[in-house]
């Protein structure tokens, strides 16, 4: 099979290549599926950098999510069939095929039916992104109806996603955003309203359109930390999937709002929350509900293109092609 690979972090351009590989066999509890969009996350690229603690074992195919058709089953396994279409997330976890490659094999957990209304471009969508924003919004729909979600940074795919999560599951949704290209997505994803974060008075303006929000789902805490004080009701949840940085909290004002603070990573949440997220995704991807960012797409052979364009913060979806 035809595949991108790196055995050593470093810039895209300097330790990506594309090779001829033996196509892997699914082992026990594991399928083979033949890719047909592979698709970029930001945790893609800065695995491939080294601004991670993992280092590839010999080789590593890279990228976590994509979309395809099950090729092979491994033994025991079942719930999936030869042929079937599929989504998968966190590919390349603890596992050397990724899916920036014909073939990509991972545990049948990872790989999710594809309903026929669902493009491959959407099923590469998923992943990373869904997942996180299903994480974030509280791991099910129940808990969101009736309640006000603020999305910080709802172009972005964690945003898009949970925007068209949290209105699938009822709720109010407000998003920020840092100009009109952006506000034109997050709109279209089904946010009620949108507010420039960069505005002055972005707090007073998402106070006046719904009131002081229930969960907020955060791209950038240190950044935001002010505004989301100041729009977070008593007793509500800030959920951030993005805290690279450190972090000083003002302990303060979070305890006279009696605020959750939640940290996301979606490779450390436990089995069965993960489990949850697939579900939900699952069940509004199945009723039409969510939908593909805007993509762009590059051929495996400028994979490395690809890595750079996502590093550079392209807005919408980068997909790799096999």
């Amino acid at each position: 099979m035809r595949a991108a690979l790196y055995q050593r972090p470093g810039p895209a351009a300097e330790v990506l290549e594309v090779v001829d590989l033996e196509a892997p066999a699914p082992g026990p509890g594991q399928v083979r599926v033949r890719m047909a969009t592979s698709g970029v996350n930001p945790t893609d690229w800065k695995g491939r950098a080294g601004l991670t603690a993992r280092r590839p074992d010999g080789f590593q195919v890279p990228h976590h999510d994509g979309a395809g058709v099950v090729d092979a089953l491994g033994k025991g396994v079942v719930g999936l069939t030869v042929g079937q279409r599929v989504w998968l997330y966190l590919a390349a976890y603890r596992n050397r095929y990724g899916t920036a490659a014909e073939y990509a094999v991972v545990p049948a957990v990872q790989a999710v039916p594809l309903p026929d209304t669902a493009s491959d471009d959407l099923g590469a969508c998923l992943g990373v992104p869904a997942l996180t924003a299903a994480h974030c919004l509280g791991g099910a729909p129940e808990g969101l109806k009736g309640r006000t979600v603020l999305v910080a940074g709802g172009a972005g795919a964690v945003g898009h996603y949970a925007i068209e999560l949290a209105r699938a599951a009822g709720a109010r949704v407000v998003a920020t955003v840092s100009s009109p290209e952006k506000q034109a997505l997050a709109e279209q994803a089904g946010a009620e309203h949108v507010v420039r974060y960069t505005a002055a008075d972005a707090a007073d303006r998402i106070l006046e359109l719904v009131g002081p929000v229930d969960r907020i789902v955060e791209v950038a805490p240190m950044a935001n930390l002010d505004l989301d004080l100041r729009v977070l009701a008593r007793g509500g949840t800030i959920a951030t999937y993005a805290a690279d940085e450190t972090l000083t909290l003002p302990g303060g004002a979070l305890m006279s709002a009696n605020a959750v603070l939640v940290f996301a990573l979606l490779y450390t949440v436990p089995a069965e929350q993960l489990a949850a997220a697939v579900r939900w995704t699952s069940e509004v991807l199945a009723t039409g509900g969510l939908t593909a960012l805007p993509i762009t797409s590059y051929p495996l052979e400028r994979v490395a293109e690809a890595h750079d364009a996502v590093e550079r913060g392209a807005v919408g979806k980068v997909v790799v092609r096999p």
